[in-house]
């Protein structure tokens, strides 16, 4: 949804400047109008201004939402007012974009509109799950119970991502280390050494004569080799947009050693929490699969669940499309059949994300464990391969000074 750049007047005389969310520029100034605000100038935001916008403002993250629905319900719960509560929140909140996204919610909901659509004019801050959540709770009168299934979903959401940012950073630091110091040792110091033993008229050995043409390369054509890594990950980065390069990672992700497993108990997981959640707040089955597929990330995950749901809305028991997918492992459709048959999906789905999870930080915790090994034992064969390229020239000097 496109951004809009405005400044405004308020109903106190006091100058407004901040962006709005809105399908066009007409239905952006009408919002604002609406919402008691003097229009002065209002532009597009274009992709590029608005990424340097977004990095000046901190995300809003899994955990910041996970505490807004916490403290909103507690406010709730003592009797404040939503309009009360929106106000105190907004100036509570140290995440500033989320603090200016309340500060529209709020407004907005003192002009009439309802909890859910003032917040589902913020859409790169709130989650449509949350939205829905949220109308549920305006429609069943119980819009507490929402917010406080929607802390636990992103409570979850902020510890899974934590998992695999956890599982990842130790060998992706320990590789960044290892190319700095291949670059260092084939640029600098081999280069240094062998210039030595040129000068004193000794015949380089082959190892330390490879490093030596790898060492000229790099030094002479560095800028091919920058703009082909920019080129290739660029080129990565826009096939991931394209279908077949959604199937393609997707496929990867589940098939990687070690890492495969992990991510699918990860997609397990984040389809059974958030499934049990939008029932819980009395979301039909059929409504929240259309939102669990939108928050999967694999394209695989994404088809098979467009294709249950198309099975699911002709009467069929959604177990069934998922068992033939073959995409979920054998327990998620164990347990979700048995809720099927005793009439309580929602309660063998929450039992079902709370046992992923734990699989998920077992998984995390021997993946780490397998990885250290292998990533020592390749960092010892760099070392050794540097080493002899260093020593091999005054092992040949010794031999050669030994023959004379």
């Amino acid at each position: 949804m496109p951004s809009y750049s405005y400044i405004a007047v308020d109903a106190m005389g006091k100058e407004k400047k901040a962006t709005i969310d809105a399908e066009n520029q007409d239905k952006a100034a009408a919002r604002l109008k609406k919402n008691g605000l003097t229009l002065i100038s209002i532009k597009e935001v274009g992709l590029l201004e608005k990424d340097v916008k977004l990095s000046f403002g901190r995300k809003v993250k899994p955990r910041d939402l996970s505490v807004f629905c916490r403290q909103f319900v507690s406010m709730i719960e003592a009797g404040v007012t939503v309009i009360d509560a929106l106000g105190m929140l907004e100036e509570q909140t140290e995440n500033k974009r989320l603090s200016a996204a309340l500060h529209e919610v709020r407004t907005e909901v003192e002009k009439g509109q309802t909890l859910s659509e003032a917040m589902g004019h913020q859409g790169e801050i709130f989650p449509e799950m949350l939205v829905n959540m949220v109308a549920a709770g305006e429609t069943s009168g119980n819009i507490e119970l929402s917010f406080s299934r929607m802390a636990v979903q992103f409570d979850k959401t902020a510890k899974l991502s934590g998992l695999m940012k956890k599982s990842l950073a130790y060998p992706v630091v320990l590789l960044i280390v290892a190319v700095l110091i291949v670059i260092l040792m084939v640029v600098k110091v081999i280069p240094g050494y062998a210039a030595t033993f040129e000068q004193a008229g000794m015949q380089l050995p082959g190892i330390t004569r490879a490093m030596m043409s790898m060492s000229h390369v790099i030094t002479k054509f560095w800028y091919l080799f920058v703009g082909g890594i920019l080129l290739i990950v660029l080129g990565i980065r826009e096939w991931r947009k394209t279908e077949s390069g959604k199937l393609f990672f997707g496929k990867i992700a589940m098939k990687l050693p070690m890492f495969g497993k992990l991510n699918i108990k990860t997609y397990s997981s984040q389809f059974a929490r958030t499934l049990s959640t939008l029932m819980y707040a009395g979301i039909p089955l059929i409504h929240g699969i259309d939102a669990v597929t939108k928050l999967m990330k694999n394209r695989h995950f994404q088809l098979q669940l467009q294709s249950a749901r198309e099975e699911v809305a002709k009467g069929v028991p959604l177990s069934e499309p998922l068992r033939k997918g073959g995409l979920f492992p054998p327990m998620v459709i164990h347990m979700l059949s048995i809720g099927e048959e005793t009439g309580d999906i929602e309660g063998m789905l929450d039992k079902l994300a709370d046992y992923y999870d734990e699989e998920v930080e077992m998984t995390t915790q021997t993946v780490m464990a397998a990885m250290e090994p292998m990533i020592i034992v390749v960092m010892a064969i760099i070392v050794v391969i540097l080493i002899a390229a260093i020593y091999a020239p005054m092992l040949s000097m010794y031999n050669q000074l030994g023959n004379m």
